[in-house]
């Protein structure tokens, strides 16, 4: 399974969803396209289980990064959700921003909705067991951080962003967090 999604990756960014196909796929995995059907029935179930693989992995370091903050301060909280999560995108921004654009032609409802879930269930309980939250809702804390967070990200790669202006980006990004949380009186 590795050199297969490994192969669509490489024919991903090298081809684009235009001319990615299971035969080609297969032949740069080094199996036979029989195995390819075996498990992927066309190139839309391919690179819906490649997404799923990376939403899968982000939740999983994003749920890691919950545990380890563990009654630190709000503030500390949301910044390391902040850093976990740019560091998960751009761990292979071509990678990001191909799979960006391969989900337009998907119906991955289903799947954010599951990511965003399993997210959300870490990050609230994050926030609610930090040190300092006082605010009565921690829900709607938590939606309005983490879609300004997964917007931003997502925007920079859209945009083709440099490594200058993303640092400048993740900073104001901490800083507009910090602002809010102040502002609900955390």
């Amino acid at each position: 399974m590795d050199a297969i999604f490994e192969a669509t990756i490489q024919v991903l960014l090298s081809q684009g969803m235009a001319g990615l196909t299971t035969t080609g796929v297969a032949e740069r995995a080094g199996v036979s396209v029989g195995t390819m059907y075996q498990y992927f029935p066309n190139k839309q179930a391919l690179v819906y289980a490649l997404n799923e693989r990376f939403l899968t992995t982000l939740a999983e370091q994003v749920e890691a990064t919950c545990a380890r903050m563990q009654g630190r301060p709000f503030e500390e909280a949301a910044e390391a959700l902040i850093d976990t999560y740019w560091a998960a995108k751009t761990e292979r921004p071509e990678l990001t921003r191909a799979l960006y654009r391969s989900v337009a032609e998907l119906e991955t409802d289903a799947l954010l909705h599951a990511f965003a879930a399993r997210v959300d269930k870490a990050t609230t309980e994050i926030f609610c067991q930090t040190s300092d939250f006082r605010s009565p809702d921690a829900g709607e804390v938590n939606l309005l951080l983490t879609t300004v967070i997964y917007g931003s990200v997502r925007n920079a790669f859209e945009r083709g962003l440099g490594q200058e202006e993303i640092s400048g980006l993740k900073s104001g990004l901490k800083a507009m967090c910090r602002a809010y949380l102040v502002a609900v009186g955390k």
